[in-house]
């Protein structure tokens, strides 16, 4: 007999705004707050109600995590990064969860274990641990790192005595995850805090070995829709200090040669205006949108008091087929990375004569790839690291000669019981409903019989690309005859900033139909049978709404940490990401805002109906989309689904934040599970235990 799902308690709540009243009977699942026992009593309920949907699927969820396990080395040494006359790099163990911090001197010579997590773990009673960022001092007798233990993003400052292997002070709290970094001298650290919300907003510097309270306060921001963030320029000179909202940029410089300098200003925000600064010596540097540059263009202008953009001169001129997104400076050379035909590119460009010379593409075989600027913390060099890889090929750490472009092998991460020989990566493309051509990237076994289950994968917010990268964790699906398929829909920055720009704010529909016709293409084109939607966070509200648009097109999807109840949260200032989020979804309190919201939010557009099997996950210390917005999703699912539909499930990680659980056991056995769940879906495992109708 099919296992009967919980019911959460109704208790009828009301929120009217713009004319409009929207009924909200599990609005007390945030209010009550996540200690409270019958919040808490709920979400342990729907755990339980998890497990005995998985338990006939114990055996396949064990070969899958076997399967998974196969592919992982376990016993394995990151790429070693050179910082002063040190190289930096982590290892894991056979059968331990968690990293292991290490350097060794360039030269040769024994290495030093500066942090072992696990032990860590095991000490201080820790069921996760994270360690977000770590910096060692200019001298290399310190090391400084950000811990957190409870999924929250709020971090331990921790200063490491390498000479004595104990902690140099006592730890900073409160500390947030965006800023770290040394003063020249190595006797300050910089690091940022948070407001009430969880939104950045403030940096500080910190003299060692005084108490934090005594730490002077270097940058506030005031404005709700802005986070300040900092870090070192690539020479080592100056502290820089961003605040940014969505579209709108503004940078402060701090010698860090000088222990009582004050920030001072570059150039003052305006509206729609974004920059990214780096220090040239004599000179910034900046990529912008200024001007019209909406693809971004390079410009420099010689430092000074009240600079203004008609000081800049241009360096890479804006070019509409060119995205410019990042760069890396060098002594003598200047990295840019960007974006060219949807796949990411890189550009070097020497420093000759007081200028910039001519940029040149860094060229690589495949037609499909994705690279990237890896950890690079040399000034002086002529080498820089980088990071490539693609749909079939693992991660690698490359040497690239900033002067002949030539690329050496530093590191190739092992994959075992792993022949890429055997699978094959493709593109197509799918039409939006308004004509649009949206890419579609696919990878399969070069094996497997078309049409086949097929999981769609999606994102399509904030700008961010979900490019062709290697995943060990798709190889069980693979190796059982599935396609996996990236659909790069608007919203991503896949084709550029257009890309991104024309699906948020009043245009975000598109993300979803976007989404709906790269399903429908690969149904069309005779390459999937079965679709199985996945997304999780912005990309949980994707296969949300499009499950609710097109219920039944998806045979299961998976909606992972979910931004589902979209008005609630952006009504709703206090919480983190609110506020800083308004030139991504818009301000509900504005009705044009509103009404767009209101079209696509899951939460409010449920309906009675039959949907497909779903997956819901969260994590209990979410602070960037909080467990009420899955649990209120599903509960309200329960209410609505029609029987004979398919099955619905929350899982709750009490342990863990956004990103589920930090060791990589407890990470593949998520996976398995959930692969584990799309196979019964599939297979018709799951039929039986409806969701609803009750």
């Amino acid at each position: 007999m099919a296992p009967t799902p919980p019911r959460a308690a109704k208790k009828p709540v009301t929120h009217s705004l713009h004319g409009e009243d929207r009924a909200d009977s599990y609005h007390w699942l945030k209010t009550q707050g996540r200690a409270d026992p019958e919040v808490l009593a709920y979400l342990n309920a729907e755990n339980a109600h998890l497990e005995a949907v998985m338990a006939p699927l114990r055996d396949m969820r064990q070969a899958i995590y076997q399967d998974l396990l196969s592919h992982v080395q376990g016993r394995d040494e990151g790429a070693p990064v050179r910082e002063g006359g040190w190289l930096y790099l982590t290892r894991t163990e056979e059968g331990r969860a968690h990293p292991i911090f290490l350097r060794r001197p360039v030269g040769g010579g024994g290495e030093e274990v500066l942090l072992d997590l696990n032990l860590l773990a095991e000490r201080e009673g820790h069921a996760n641990v994270w360690v977000y960022a770590a910096r060692p001092s200019p001298d290399g007798r310190l090391w400084a790192y950000l811990l957190d233990t409870t999924g929250q993003e709020v971090f331990e400052l921790r200063v490491l005595d390498l000479g004595t292997g104990q902690l140099a002070e006592p730890p900073l709290t409160g500390v947030n995850g965006w800023t770290l970094d040394w003063g020249a001298d190595g006797s300050h650290l910089f690091y940022g805090r948070d407001d009430e919300t969880q939104r950045p907003s403030q940096v500080w510097r910190h003299t060692l070995a005084e108490s934090q309270d005594a730490d002077e306060l270097l940058y506030q921001e005031d404005d709700p829709t802005f986070r300040a963030v900092a870090h070192l320029s690539e020479n080592g000179e100056t502290l820089l200090v961003v605040s940014g909202a969505g579209i709108t940029s503004e940078w402060h410089a701090l010698d860090v040669r000088d222990p009582q300098a004050r920030l001072r200003p570059i150039l003052p925000r305006e509206r729609g205006v974004e920059y990214t600064v780096t220090d040239g010596g004599d000179h910034w540097l900046a990529l912008t949108n200024q001007g019209g540059a909406t693809e971004f263009r390079l410009a420099r202008w010689p430092k000074g008091e009240g600079l203004t953009w008609e000081d800049a001169e241009g360096v890479l001129p804006h070019d509409p087929a060119r995205y410019l997104t990042g760069m890396h400076l060098f002594a003598a050379h200047l990295l840019v990375s960007g974006r060219e035909g949807g796949f990411t590119r890189l550009w070097v460009l020497p420093w000759v004569a007081g200028g910039y010379g001519e940029a040149r593409r860094v060229e690589f075989p495949e037609a499909s790839y994705t690279v990237h600027i890896g950890p690079n913390h040399v000034f002086d060099t002529t080498t820089a690291r980088i990071l490539y890889t693609s749909l079939t090929r693992p991660a690698e750490h490359l040497d690239l000669d900033l002067n002949t472009l030539a690329t050496t092998l530093v590191k190739a991460t092992p994959v075992p019981c792993y022949d890429p020989a055997e699978y094959v990566a493709e593109q197509t493309w799918a039409t939006a409903p308004d004509g649009e051509r949206v890419p579609v990237s696919l990878v399969r076994r070069r094996d497997t019989a078309l049409p086949a289950p097929t999981l769609l994968y999606g994102y399509g917010s904030y700008g961010y690309p979900t490019d062709p990268e290697f995943r060990l964790t798709r190889l069980p699906l693979l190796d059982r005859g599935w396609v996996w398929a990236i659909a790069h829909i608007r919203g991503g920055g896949e084709l550029g900033r257009r890309w991104y720009d024309a699906g948020r704010l009043g245009h975000k529909m598109n993300t979803f139909t976007d989404f709906l016709a790269a399903a429908e293409h690969l149904k069309a084109e005779g390459v999937a049978g079965d679709l199985v939607a996945m997304g999780s966070s912005a990309g949980g509200l994707l296969t949300a709404a499009a499950v609710n648009l097109r219920p039944g097109l998806f045979r299961a999807a998976f909606v992972g940490v979910p931004f589902v109840d979209v008005l609630s949260t952006m009504l709703d200032a206090s919480i983190p990401l609110t506020t800083g989020e308004y030139d991504e979804w818009g301000n509900p309190e504005e009705p044009d805002a509103y009404a767009t919201m209101r079209a696509y939010s899951p939460y409010d557009n449920l309906a009675p109906g039959t949907y497909p099997h779903l997956f819901v996950s969260t994590g209990l210390n979410d602070p960037r989309v909080a467990y009420w917005e899955p649990a209120k999703y599903v509960a309200r699912l329960r209410d609505l689904a029609a029987p004979g539909g398919g099955v619905l499930v929350l899982k709750t990680n009490l342990g863990a934040g956004h990103g589920g659980s930090s060791g990589r056991y407890d990470a593949l056995n998520e996976d398995a599970e959930e692969y584990a769940f799309a196979l019964a879906a599939v297979e018709g495992r799951l039929e039986g235990a409806g969701q609803g109708g009750q």
